[in-house]
Protein backbone atom coordinates (compact mmCIF):
# COMPACT_ATOMS: atom_id res chain seq x y z
CA UNK A 1 0.00 0.00 0.00
CA UNK A 2 2.85 2.44 -1.14
CA UNK A 3 0.44 5.04 -2.64
CA UNK A 4 -1.88 6.63 -0.38
CA UNK A 5 -4.74 9.36 -1.18
CA UNK A 6 -4.18 12.68 1.63
CA UNK A 7 -6.40 15.60 2.18
CA UNK A 8 -5.11 18.57 3.55
CA UNK A 9 -8.40 20.21 5.34
CA UNK A 10 -8.27 24.12 5.39
CA UNK A 11 -10.89 26.70 6.79
CA UNK A 12 -12.86 28.04 3.81
CA UNK A 13 -10.53 30.70 1.80
CA UNK A 14 -7.39 29.15 2.39
CA UNK A 15 -7.81 26.02 -0.48
CA UNK A 16 -5.29 27.86 -2.55
CA UNK A 17 -2.82 28.87 -0.26
CA UNK A 18 -2.57 24.96 0.73
CA UNK A 19 -2.58 23.86 -2.71
CA UNK A 20 0.34 25.91 -3.72
CA UNK A 21 2.05 24.00 -0.33
CA UNK A 22 1.36 20.99 -1.70
CA UNK A 23 2.48 21.46 -4.65
CA UNK A 24 5.57 22.68 -3.59
CA UNK A 25 6.01 19.81 -1.01
CA UNK A 26 6.12 17.37 -5.04
CA UNK A 27 2.74 16.09 -4.78
CA UNK A 28 0.37 15.39 -7.14
CA UNK A 29 -3.10 17.24 -6.44
CA UNK A 30 -6.14 15.45 -7.47
CA UNK A 31 -9.10 17.18 -6.33
CA UNK A 32 -9.65 21.13 -4.89
CA UNK A 33 -12.91 21.40 -3.02
CA UNK A 34 -14.28 23.85 -0.19
CA UNK A 35 -12.45 22.79 3.13
CA UNK A 36 -9.89 20.31 1.07
CA UNK A 37 -6.68 19.71 -1.21
CA UNK A 38 -7.29 16.22 -1.86
CA UNK A 39 -3.45 14.97 -3.35
CA UNK A 40 -1.55 11.39 -3.91
CA UNK A 41 1.54 10.29 -1.99
CA UNK A 42 3.82 7.72 -0.65
CA UNK A 43 4.25 7.07 3.52
CA UNK A 44 6.75 9.80 3.61
CA UNK A 45 4.30 12.06 2.37
CA UNK A 46 2.21 11.74 5.86
CA UNK A 47 5.26 12.75 7.91
CA UNK A 48 6.28 15.84 5.69
CA UNK A 49 2.38 16.93 5.27
CA UNK A 50 2.71 17.53 8.61
CA UNK A 51 5.55 18.62 9.03
CA UNK A 52 5.77 21.72 6.48
CA UNK A 53 2.03 22.41 5.64
CA UNK A 54 1.32 26.13 6.93
CA UNK A 55 -2.10 26.52 5.93
CA UNK A 56 -3.79 23.55 6.48
CA UNK A 57 -6.07 22.33 9.50
CA UNK A 58 -5.36 18.83 10.03
CA UNK A 59 -4.04 15.73 7.17
CA UNK A 60 -6.30 13.47 7.11
CA UNK A 61 -5.89 10.05 5.26
CA UNK A 62 -8.87 9.01 2.68
CA UNK A 63 -10.06 5.34 3.52
CA UNK A 64 -13.11 5.29 0.94
CA UNK A 65 -15.76 7.26 -0.76
CA UNK A 66 -18.92 5.97 -2.01
CA UNK A 67 -22.50 6.88 -2.25
CA UNK A 68 -24.85 6.01 0.42
CA UNK A 69 -28.55 7.05 0.59
CA UNK A 70 -29.55 4.95 3.78
CA UNK A 71 -28.18 3.19 6.79
CA UNK A 72 -27.39 0.01 5.00
CA UNK A 73 -25.38 1.34 2.08
CA UNK A 74 -23.20 3.03 4.89
CA UNK A 75 -22.25 -0.40 6.88
CA UNK A 76 -21.80 -2.20 4.05
CA UNK A 77 -19.72 -0.19 2.19
CA UNK A 78 -17.52 0.93 5.27
CA UNK A 79 -16.97 -2.84 5.81
CA UNK A 80 -15.68 -3.56 3.07
CA UNK A 81 -12.84 -1.13 3.13
CA UNK A 82 -9.46 -2.48 4.28
CA UNK A 83 -9.65 -1.38 7.94
CA UNK A 84 -7.38 -4.01 9.13
CA UNK A 85 -4.26 -2.96 6.49
CA UNK A 86 -4.27 0.68 8.34
CA UNK A 87 -5.03 -0.22 12.20
CA UNK A 88 -3.39 -2.70 14.34
CA UNK A 89 -5.92 -5.15 16.75
CA UNK A 90 -5.41 -2.94 19.35
CA UNK A 91 -6.07 0.73 17.79
CA UNK A 92 -8.11 3.06 19.53
CA UNK A 93 -10.97 4.51 16.81
CA UNK A 94 -13.40 6.75 17.81
CA UNK A 95 -15.83 7.98 15.35
CA UNK A 96 -16.47 11.79 14.65
CA UNK A 97 -19.66 12.29 11.75
CA UNK A 98 -21.51 15.57 10.14
CA UNK A 99 -23.75 15.52 7.67
CA UNK A 100 -24.60 18.11 4.95
CA UNK A 101 -27.80 18.10 2.22
CA UNK A 102 -27.63 14.19 3.15
CA UNK A 103 -30.50 11.48 3.47
CA UNK A 104 -28.75 10.55 6.69
CA UNK A 105 -28.77 13.36 8.71
CA UNK A 106 -28.67 11.57 12.09
CA UNK A 107 -24.89 12.11 12.82
CA UNK A 108 -25.18 10.19 15.72
CA UNK A 109 -26.42 7.56 14.02
CA UNK A 110 -23.95 7.76 11.09
CA UNK A 111 -21.37 7.66 13.82
CA UNK A 112 -22.59 4.26 15.50
CA UNK A 113 -23.13 2.37 11.85
CA UNK A 114 -19.65 3.27 11.10
CA UNK A 115 -18.38 2.00 13.75
CA UNK A 116 -19.73 -1.66 13.63
CA UNK A 117 -18.94 -1.52 10.32
CA UNK A 118 -15.41 -1.16 11.41
CA UNK A 119 -15.57 -3.12 14.37
CA UNK A 120 -16.92 -6.24 12.22
CA UNK A 121 -14.45 -5.84 9.36
CA UNK A 122 -11.64 -6.32 12.37
CA UNK A 123 -13.26 -9.54 13.43
CA UNK A 124 -13.14 -10.88 9.79
CA UNK A 125 -9.26 -10.28 9.63
CA UNK A 126 -8.10 -10.57 13.53
CA UNK A 127 -10.21 -13.29 14.35
CA UNK A 128 -11.51 -12.00 17.40
CA UNK A 129 -14.86 -10.67 18.97
CA UNK A 130 -13.19 -7.75 20.97
CA UNK A 131 -10.79 -4.88 20.75
CA UNK A 132 -9.50 -3.00 23.57
CA UNK A 133 -8.55 -0.22 21.86
CA UNK A 134 -5.61 0.82 23.99
CA UNK A 135 -3.39 1.22 21.32
CA UNK A 136 -2.38 3.74 19.22
CA UNK A 137 -5.32 6.71 17.97
CA UNK A 138 -7.17 6.31 14.38
CA UNK A 139 -9.74 8.65 14.91
CA UNK A 140 -12.17 7.93 12.20
CA UNK A 141 -14.78 10.85 10.37
CA UNK A 142 -17.35 10.02 8.15
CA UNK A 143 -18.39 13.00 6.11
CA UNK A 144 -21.70 12.84 4.44
CA UNK A 145 -22.50 15.34 1.64
CA UNK A 146 -25.48 15.18 -0.37
CA UNK A 147 -25.40 11.41 -0.37
CA UNK A 148 -21.89 10.61 -0.66
CA UNK A 149 -20.16 9.11 2.42
CA UNK A 150 -16.17 10.26 2.49
CA UNK A 151 -14.61 8.38 5.28
CA UNK A 152 -10.87 9.19 6.80
CA UNK A 153 -8.72 9.20 9.52
CA UNK A 154 -6.67 11.65 11.35
CA UNK A 155 -2.88 11.67 10.42
CA UNK A 156 -2.58 14.99 12.44
CA UNK A 157 -3.77 14.55 16.15
CA UNK A 158 -4.15 18.19 17.53
CA UNK A 159 -4.82 20.81 14.96
CA UNK A 160 -1.77 21.68 12.68
CA UNK A 161 -1.97 25.53 13.98
CA UNK A 162 -0.81 24.00 17.52
CA UNK A 163 2.81 24.73 16.71
CA UNK A 164 4.08 24.24 19.85
CA UNK A 165 5.88 27.89 20.34
CA UNK A 166 2.54 29.39 21.49
CA UNK A 167 2.35 28.49 25.31
CA UNK A 168 0.73 31.58 26.58
CA UNK A 169 -2.87 32.22 26.79
CA UNK A 170 -4.11 35.51 24.84
CA UNK A 171 -7.43 37.10 24.56
CA UNK A 172 -8.83 36.59 20.96
CA UNK A 173 -5.54 35.04 19.15
CA UNK A 174 -5.19 34.74 15.89
CA UNK A 175 -4.95 31.19 14.63
CA UNK A 176 -1.12 30.27 13.38
CA UNK A 177 -2.15 28.83 10.00
CA UNK A 178 -4.25 32.04 9.41
CA UNK A 179 -1.35 34.32 10.07
CA UNK A 180 0.44 32.09 7.64
CA UNK A 181 -2.22 32.20 5.13
CA UNK A 182 -2.32 36.05 5.50
CA UNK A 183 1.42 36.34 4.37
CA UNK A 184 1.47 33.84 1.56
CA UNK A 185 -1.53 35.81 0.42
CA UNK A 186 0.39 38.37 0.15
CA UNK A 187 3.96 37.34 -1.67
CA UNK A 188 5.84 39.12 0.75
CA UNK A 189 9.51 38.25 0.81
CA UNK A 190 12.08 38.03 3.53
CA UNK A 191 14.05 40.89 1.94
CA UNK A 192 11.37 43.43 2.63
CA UNK A 193 10.44 44.90 5.85
CA UNK A 194 7.16 43.97 7.39
CA UNK A 195 5.50 45.56 10.19
CA UNK A 196 2.31 44.83 12.19
CA UNK A 197 1.39 47.41 14.11
CA UNK A 198 -1.33 45.55 16.22
CA UNK A 199 1.13 42.27 16.61
CA UNK A 200 -0.58 40.81 19.91
CA UNK A 201 1.06 37.88 20.43
CA UNK A 202 3.59 38.34 17.80
CA UNK A 203 1.79 35.07 15.36
CA UNK A 204 1.81 37.00 12.23
CA UNK A 205 5.70 38.22 12.33
CA UNK A 206 6.25 34.77 14.19
CA UNK A 207 5.29 32.79 11.17
CA UNK A 208 6.95 35.39 8.77
CA UNK A 209 10.37 34.92 10.50
CA UNK A 210 9.39 31.16 10.22
CA UNK A 211 9.45 31.20 6.27
CA UNK A 212 12.18 33.05 5.75
CA UNK A 213 14.11 30.70 7.61
CA UNK A 214 12.72 27.80 6.16
CA UNK A 215 11.58 26.35 9.84
CA UNK A 216 9.23 23.56 9.31
CA UNK A 217 6.16 24.23 11.10
CA UNK A 218 5.54 21.10 12.98
CA UNK A 219 9.47 20.62 14.27
CA UNK A 220 8.03 21.31 17.99
CA UNK A 221 5.24 19.04 18.12
CA UNK A 222 3.79 15.47 17.74
CA UNK A 223 1.38 13.90 15.51
CA UNK A 224 -1.30 11.21 16.08
CA UNK A 225 0.32 8.82 12.89
CA UNK A 226 3.81 8.87 14.95
CA UNK A 227 2.28 5.91 16.68
CA UNK A 228 1.04 3.78 13.74
CA UNK A 229 2.49 0.91 13.02
CA UNK A 230 1.76 2.05 9.44
CA UNK A 231 4.71 4.77 8.89
CA UNK A 232 7.90 3.25 10.76
CA UNK A 233 9.05 5.35 13.21
CA UNK A 234 12.42 5.13 10.44
CA UNK A 235 10.15 7.91 8.40
CA UNK A 236 9.53 10.04 10.78
CA UNK A 237 13.27 10.54 11.68
CA UNK A 238 14.64 10.61 8.33
CA UNK A 239 11.66 14.02 6.99
CA UNK A 240 12.41 15.52 11.17
CA UNK A 241 16.56 15.51 10.10
CA UNK A 242 15.48 16.64 6.68
CA UNK A 243 13.83 19.48 7.84
CA UNK A 244 16.30 20.67 10.17
CA UNK A 245 18.46 20.69 7.67
CA UNK A 246 16.43 23.51 5.59
CA UNK A 247 16.28 25.51 8.12
CA UNK A 248 18.52 28.84 6.85
CA UNK A 249 20.48 30.08 9.65
CA UNK A 250 21.51 32.97 8.90
CA UNK A 251 21.86 36.20 11.37
CA UNK A 252 18.55 37.80 12.24
CA UNK A 253 16.54 39.71 9.63
CA UNK A 254 15.93 43.04 11.63
CA UNK A 255 13.00 43.53 9.08
CA UNK A 256 10.29 42.54 11.00
CA UNK A 257 9.10 44.67 13.00
CA UNK A 258 5.85 44.58 16.14
CA UNK A 259 3.82 47.14 17.82
CA UNK A 260 1.00 47.23 20.43
CA UNK A 261 -0.36 49.35 22.51
CA UNK A 262 0.17 46.31 25.24
CA UNK A 263 2.88 45.85 27.49
CA UNK A 264 2.03 42.69 28.40
CA UNK A 265 1.10 41.73 24.98
CA UNK A 266 4.87 42.27 24.19
CA UNK A 267 6.28 40.85 26.41
CA UNK A 268 4.29 37.54 25.36
CA UNK A 269 5.27 37.93 21.92
CA UNK A 270 8.84 37.97 22.78
CA UNK A 271 8.19 35.02 24.83
CA UNK A 272 6.70 33.20 22.01
CA UNK A 273 9.02 34.52 19.45
CA UNK A 274 11.68 32.94 21.89
CA UNK A 275 9.88 30.00 21.78
CA UNK A 276 10.13 29.88 18.19
CA UNK A 277 13.68 30.51 17.64
CA UNK A 278 13.26 33.99 15.94
CA UNK A 279 13.28 36.05 18.49
CA UNK A 280 16.88 37.60 17.31
CA UNK A 281 14.84 38.53 13.47
CA UNK A 282 12.04 40.66 15.58
CA UNK A 283 11.72 44.02 16.92
CA UNK A 284 9.01 44.30 19.13
CA UNK A 285 7.92 47.72 20.60
CA UNK A 286 4.85 48.71 23.20
CA UNK A 287 3.83 51.74 21.03
CA UNK A 288 0.60 52.88 20.18
CA UNK A 289 -0.12 53.04 16.78
CA UNK A 290 -1.27 56.94 16.67
CA UNK A 291 3.07 56.87 17.60
CA UNK A 292 3.09 55.00 14.05
CA UNK A 293 5.90 56.14 11.20
CA UNK A 294 8.01 55.39 8.94
CA UNK A 295 10.98 56.43 6.32
CA UNK A 296 11.20 52.98 4.55
CA UNK A 297 10.77 53.17 1.27
CA UNK A 298 9.71 50.34 0.64
CA UNK A 299 7.43 47.48 3.04
CA UNK A 300 4.91 45.56 3.76
CA UNK A 301 1.74 46.27 6.51
CA UNK A 302 0.03 42.93 7.57
CA UNK A 303 -2.07 43.21 10.68
CA UNK A 304 -5.33 41.97 12.17
CA UNK A 305 -6.39 45.07 14.07
CA UNK A 306 -9.36 45.05 16.97
CA UNK A 307 -12.85 44.32 15.10
CA UNK A 308 -15.00 45.91 17.09
CA UNK A 309 -17.48 43.09 17.72
CA UNK A 310 -19.39 44.17 20.93
CA UNK A 311 -21.49 47.29 20.29
CA UNK A 312 -19.46 49.60 22.41
CA UNK A 313 -16.38 48.73 21.00
CA UNK A 314 -17.41 48.94 17.49
CA UNK A 315 -17.06 53.37 17.85
CA UNK A 316 -13.62 52.67 18.93
CA UNK A 317 -12.74 50.57 16.11
CA UNK A 318 -14.17 52.67 13.46
CA UNK A 319 -12.22 55.55 14.80
CA UNK A 320 -8.97 53.29 14.63
CA UNK A 321 -9.75 52.36 11.11
CA UNK A 322 -9.71 56.06 9.96
CA UNK A 323 -6.33 56.50 12.00
CA UNK A 324 -5.01 53.62 9.77
CA UNK A 325 -6.02 55.37 6.71
CA UNK A 326 -4.56 58.96 7.84
CA UNK A 327 -1.11 56.75 8.22
CA UNK A 328 -1.14 53.86 5.54
CA UNK A 329 -2.50 55.73 2.82
CA UNK A 330 0.38 58.13 1.96
CA UNK A 331 2.54 55.32 2.06
CA UNK A 332 2.15 54.50 -1.99
CA UNK A 333 4.96 52.85 -2.58
CA UNK A 334 3.81 50.23 0.82
CA UNK A 335 1.48 47.74 0.47
CA UNK A 336 -0.81 46.77 3.37
CA UNK A 337 -2.98 43.72 4.21
CA UNK A 338 -5.64 43.67 6.79
CA UNK A 339 -7.76 41.41 8.28
CA UNK A 340 -10.86 42.21 9.75
CA UNK A 341 -14.78 41.51 10.34
CA UNK A 342 -15.79 44.67 10.10
CA UNK A 343 -17.90 45.47 7.06
CA UNK A 344 -17.38 48.90 6.54
CA UNK A 345 -13.64 48.88 6.57
CA UNK A 346 -12.94 50.44 3.60
CA UNK A 347 -15.35 53.45 4.15
CA UNK A 348 -13.91 54.07 7.47
CA UNK A 349 -10.33 53.38 5.96
CA UNK A 350 -11.19 55.81 3.39
CA UNK A 351 -9.84 53.77 0.24
CA UNK A 352 -11.23 50.47 -1.73
CA UNK A 353 -8.51 47.86 -1.11
CA UNK A 354 -7.29 46.13 -4.35
CA UNK A 355 -8.29 43.09 -3.40
CA UNK A 356 -10.41 41.23 -0.66
CA UNK A 357 -10.80 37.87 -0.09
CA UNK A 358 -13.02 36.23 2.89
CA UNK A 359 -11.55 34.49 5.93
CA UNK A 360 -12.35 33.03 8.68
CA UNK A 361 -10.70 33.58 12.44
CA UNK A 362 -11.79 31.57 15.09
CA UNK A 363 -14.97 31.15 13.10
CA UNK A 364 -15.49 34.74 12.61
CA UNK A 365 -16.29 35.60 9.11
CA UNK A 366 -14.07 38.32 7.97
CA UNK A 367 -12.20 39.84 4.88
CA UNK A 368 -8.85 40.36 4.50
CA UNK A 369 -8.14 43.40 2.62
CA UNK A 370 -5.37 44.19 -0.08
CA UNK A 371 -3.82 47.02 -1.29
CA UNK A 372 -1.32 46.44 -3.39
CA UNK A 373 1.98 48.51 -3.66
CA UNK A 374 4.78 48.51 -6.41
CA UNK A 375 7.44 46.09 -6.26
CA UNK A 376 10.60 47.59 -5.49
CA UNK A 377 13.35 47.89 -7.55
CA UNK A 378 15.84 44.91 -7.16
CA UNK A 379 18.79 46.06 -5.11
CA UNK A 380 15.54 48.56 -3.12
CA UNK A 381 13.69 45.57 -1.28
CA UNK A 382 14.21 47.07 2.64
CA UNK A 383 15.35 50.97 1.42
Amino acid sequence: MEELTLIATTTFGMESVVKREVKELGYEITRVQNGRVEFKGDRAAVCRANLWLRGAERVRLKVGEFEAYDFDQLYEQTRQLPWADLMPENAEFPVDGKSVDSQLHNVPSCQSIVKKAVVDSMKENYYRKWFPENGPRFNIEVALHKDKALLTIDTSGTGLHKRGYRKLSTPAPLQETIAAGMIRLSKWEPDRILIDPFCGSGTILIEAAMMAHRIAPGLLRSFDAEDWPLIPDQLWEEERDRARKKRVSEPGLRLLMGLDIDEEMISIARFHAREAGVLDDIHFQDKPFSDFSTGRKYGYVITNPPYGERMDDQKTAEKLYGLMGEKLRPLDTWSYYILTSHSDFEDHFGKKASKRRKLYNGGIECQYYQYYGPWPPSNGGSS
